[in-house]
Order: C-alpha cells, then structure tokens, then sequence
C-alpha cells in the first residue's frame, strides 16, 4: 500500500496526491469502483496519466491509501493514540472503525468496493497497534507483530458484523464489546 501519511512528503507531492484521491472519491459518488478508469481519475484531476503512475502502481494503491489517509484523519481528530496499556483509547480506536464503517458502508456507499477498504483501515489500525505494543515486554513468545495482525482484523470483523446488523446497538455499545473480546488477545504483553 502507499504511503498515506502525508507529513513528510515534499508539498508538490502531496497536493498531487490529494488531487487524484478526491478525484477517486468524486467518482465514486457517481460510479461503481469498478467501472472507473485511471483515465476518468486523472481526467478529474486534471492532471495527466503519466502524473498517475508516478505516484499509485494503480487504481486499487489509490483507493487503498485514499481510505487509509481518510481513516487516519479521523483517528488524528479524536486523537486516538494507543500505547499498548489504555483500555479507553483501545474503545476510541474501535469506536471509530465502527464510526468510519458505517458512513462508509451506509445506504449511499454501496459504491466502495470493500476488500480495498478492509485492507486499508486494518493496516491503520494494525500500525497504531503495533507501535503501542512494541513499547511493551512480551510476556511470552509471540511476537507483537502477531497481536498486532489478529487483534486488528479482530476488530475490523466485529465492526463489520456490527454495520451490517439492521437493527444493531450503539456504536458505544459495540466498542464495549470488541474491547472486552480483544483484550485477553493483548494480555501477552506485560503491563496490558
């Protein structure tokens, strides 16, 4: 996947970016993923195919780091930051993959195609994780890698389960629950 963080980038590069990533979602308000071309995205963004491939090996890296910057946003305006140990900010970062989840997968987002999206939000939440848990001591032998991969795709999973229930609870409800599922996943770490 690309790269979705923005910082470091050269500013040319990132107004580039983001040109082609609104053009992608432009699109998608109108058209189904898969009838989109690179061509209509660079037409959008008025900016030429070459330009494009300078920067996404194609349109799946785009979407995949399109969804990703946007999921990362989020995260950054409730400044979810989990260190490895905090119970709330574990309920803050599942509370807002169900967040995310349901505006993306709501009645008027039929047309994002979800494997590119499920793949993009669990490498977000597999980084954040991840840079919580490699601050702890391993109480055993797997690697916070390994916790790191289950315990993300753990909470993607319920998530979606939750958005696609008719009549489902409250976010805040289900964010309780994945919590209370994934915690003893994260006890393998000393201090969690």
């Amino acid at each position: 996947m690309a790269d979705t963080s923005f910082e470091s980038l050269d500013p040319r590069i990132r107004r580039t970016r983001e040109l082609l990533q609104q053009a992608l979602g432009k699109l998608l308000k109108k058209k189904e993923f898969d009838e989109i071309s690179v061509q209509d995205i660079t037409e959008t963004a008025s900016l030429n195919r070459a330009t494009f491939y300078d920067h996404y090996n194609d349109k799946f890296a785009l979407l995949e780091c399109m969804v990703g910057s946007q999921f990362h946003d989020l995260l950054a305006k409730r400044k979810v930051h989990f260190d490895g140990g905090c119970t709330a900010a574990l309920n803050a970062l599942v509370l807002a993959v169900c967040d995310y989840l349901s505006r993306m997968l709501g009645v008027n987002c039929k047309n994002h195609p979800e494997p590119h999206m499920e793949s993009a939000i669990i490498a977000v939440v597999r980084r954040m994780l991840l840079e919580g848990l490699k601050a702890r001591s391993p109480k055993e032998d797997t690697p916070p890698e390994m916790i790191a991969a289950a315990v993300s795709w753990a909470i993607y999973g319920a998530a979606k389960e939750w958005v696609e229930r008719p009549n489902r609870c409250s976010s805040e409800e289900t964010a309780t629950k994945v919590v209370r599922l994934v915690s003893p996943m994260l006890q393998t770490m000393e201090g969690v």
